[in-house]
């Protein structure tokens, strides 16, 4: 697991003994009137002065930090605006990574934030430390453990702050606001961000670091400790099991395939779990009909799904919830190898329903049709699968927005309430019988690429969808455009790397289900 380097904490104003190095003070606006809620007269002063002198409030929603302009405890001031627009719980996790990212610009090793103005306008204080938590640790994230210690220390240019570490970030709290309620949102935002940012590690790890074997593994170490048991099948298991899609996309390459099942139970033996499955290619080449080399190293992004899901079902274990949820992940590389899968290849999955395999480049929904098949089995309350599963998508949402597909109302209402609670942006996309159409095979029942040229993230989901189980409930999520350098959108993910999208959203939706 990624281990947390920022402790954060919540205490009363009164309480403070030891002195904070930046104090931070949030500024709201309303109209043409600014208010310093918390601030001192020293500090009231500092503003007017600022404003007076030709700051605008556009300066102060990037914050403005006063470098010793402090008082008795503390050394600094950081002002940070916030206006009307400031509004929701993704608001906060986005005002956390830019006080984080000024914090390490101005080398503040420790800071305090007048918590009771951050949380004016908002009803629950637990679920406003929980975001600025996950805010502040999912922007601490790095990727530099294959770096030398020389190229550590040098400035992070990716990031655009220096390799400095912020040790200390206290929640001050006035005599109004409960400090458990508070503690409560920092623990569980802490579990978030851990198991985002430990897949996140697993995303953007290589393919030659992590095989189908160590992501196994990898799960196997992070569920110790917690009521999460991981199962992984071996080849041999997976040619028992039938899993026809797993086994022949596995056959180009010189690793062999895994499936990790992962069964967390929090609720009576009686309730029926919740699925999730993920795909977890752990380099993607396109086997035959082979990826252009122009930015192909990307392709170890393409298990992001499958390692999304075990950082979703760690967080489920993490935070007892109490709904039993089981975990499928099949784990494989496509290679260009002597007995890979050829154009024209057909292949039969678990369900027994058989597939002429076009284009091996479109291998994700053959590797996901055993799992989809085998989870059907278990008759669970509903199944939810994530895939970085066509440049379709992409074209169609870029890098904003995951692309949702269900034909189930209710579903797609649950969907949209953990979408909005979580702050992962989510748009609901078309899937109907015109799609599963598109994908009928000539010499099989199904192709693996569509028949006509359009709609290709919608034809890929009509695809998946034959292999769930009529009478369950199942959505897909397409995060193809989402699960890598959004960073650009997201200020609280990297530049470049993985940014565990879908895995905030995941959790909420087991809450909605538990």
């Amino acid at each position: 697991m990624i281990q947390i380097q920022t402790k954060l904490q919540a205490k009363r104003i009164a309480d403070i003994k030891d002195k904070i190095s930046t104090l931070v003070v949030f500024v709201h606006k309303k109209g043409k009137k600014t208010e310093a809620m918390g601030a001192t007269a020293h500090i009231a002063d500092l503003l007017d002065n600022a404003l007076v002198e030709g700051m605008s409030f556009s300066d102060l929603k990037k914050g403005i930090f006063l470098r010793g302009a402090g008082e008795a405890q503390f050394n600094n001031v950081l002002l940070v605006g916030l206006d009307e627009k400031f509004k929701d719980l993704e608001d906060v996790r986005r005002i956390a990574a830019t006080i984080y990212q000024l914090m390490k610009t101005n080398k503040s090793r420790s800071s305090g934030i007048v918590f009771d103005g951050l949380i004016k306008g908002f009803k629950n204080s637990t679920e406003v430390a929980r975001a600025f938590t996950e805010g502040v640790l999912l922007a601490a994230y790095k990727f530099d453990s294959y770096k030398t210690k020389k190229t550590k220390d040098k400035k992070d240019t990716e990031n655009n702050a220096p390799d400095f570490k912020v040790d200390s970030i206290d929640f001050l709290l006035s005599a109004k606001t409960k400090q458990a309620g508070v503690s409560d949102g920092i623990k569980a935002g802490q579990i978030i961000a851990e198991c985002v940012n430990f897949s996140r590690k697993l995303g953007d790890t290589p393919g030659n670091l992590m095989t189908p074997e160590i992501l196994a593994h990898e799960a196997q170490e992070a569920a110790k400790g917690t009521k999460l048991k991981v199962t992984v099948w071996n080849k041999e298991k997976i040619k028992k099991e039938r899993f026809g899609g797993l086994l022949g996309v596995s056959l180009g390459s010189a690793v062999d395939p895994r499936f990790i099942i992962l069964e967390y139970n929090g609720a009576a033996k009686s309730k029926k779990p919740v699925c999730f499955v993920g795909k977890g290619l752990t380099f993607d080449s396109g086997g035959i009909s082979i990826k252009p080399s122009n930015s192909m190293e990307e392709m170890k992004f393409d298990k992001c799904g499958g390692a999304n899901v075990i950082g979703a079902i760690l967080a489920i274990a993490k935070l007892k919830l109490k709904i039993n949820v089981i975990g499928y992940v099949p784990s494989t590389e496509n290679m260009p190898g002597p007995l890979a899968n050829k154009p024209g290849d057909i292949l039969v999955a678990r369900n027994g329903k058989t597939v002429e395999v076009d284009n091996t480049d479109a291998e994700g929904r053959l590797i996901l049709m055993d799992a989809l098949s085998y989870a059907s089995e278990q008759k669970p309350a509903v199944i939810f699968d994530a895939a970085t599963l066509t440049g379709a998508c992409v074209v169609a949402l870029g890098n904003s927005y995951t692309g949702c597909f269900t034909r189930d109302k209710k579903i797609r209402q649950k969907i949209s309430q953990a979408a909005e609670k979580s702050g992962e942006a989510v748009w609901h996309m078309p899937i109907n019988d015109n799609f599963v159409e598109d994908m009928k095979g000539t010499y099989a029942d199904l192709n693996n690429i569509s028949s006509f040229k359009g709609a290709g993230a919608s034809t890929a989901a009509a695809f998946l969808e034959q292999f769930v189980e009529k009478g369950i409930p199942w959505a897909h999520f397409d995060i193809a455009g989402t699960a890598w350098h959004v960073g650009n959108r997201l200020n609280y993910c990297p530049k470049k790397g993985a940014s565990g999208a879908i895995i905030r959203t995941f959790v909420e939706l087991a809450k909605l289900y538990a």
